[in-house]
């Protein structure tokens, strides 16, 4: 069966639908208790790079689970009135994600251009995330 779309259009659709907000703007709302940062980078990135100080972590996999009300994963956060500024690693996943909450009802969202990485590149606050305990028994390899 042919691909029918690759990822490179699905990007270019959501950017064209999404708000892409510079790193400056991204950091100028950082800090506002009407903004969100939404951090959807997986628990081993966070772990290894640090994440935006005060940021919500939703990875990408659960993201729709956690926004739908009606979901048993709902996450609360994702009911308030509030502007949701989603980030991963590079910009992409953040892109799909801001487009997704879009449509599903989200009104306020953007991304960051260039995620964690612009931001840490620019030498805006990072915090660092301890990696999480496995419990007794479950030591080793994934």
């Amino acid at each position: 069966m042919a691909q029918r779309k690759g990822f490179r259009q699905m990007l270019d659709e959501a950017l064209a639908e999404i708000v892409t907000l510079p790193v400056e703007e991204a950091k100028a709302l950082h800090g506002d208790p009407a903004v969100v940062f939404v951090d959807l980078r997986d628990p081993r990135e966070l772990e290894r790079e640090g994440l935006i100080p005060g940021s919500f972590h939703a990875t990408r996999g659960m993201l729709e689970f956690w926004i739908d009300p009606e979901s048993p994963y709902h996450k609360p956060v994702f009911a308030e009135k509030k502007k949701f500024v989603f980030y991963c690693a590079g910009g992409w996943r953040s892109a799909l994600a801001a487009q997704t909450a879009r449509a599903m009802g989200l009104e306020d969202v953007a991304h960051i251009d260039g995620g964690f990485g612009r931001w840490k590149e620019a030498g805006f606050p990072v915090e660092t995330r301890a990696p999480r305990q496995k419990p007794p028994g479950q030591q080793g390899g994934d």
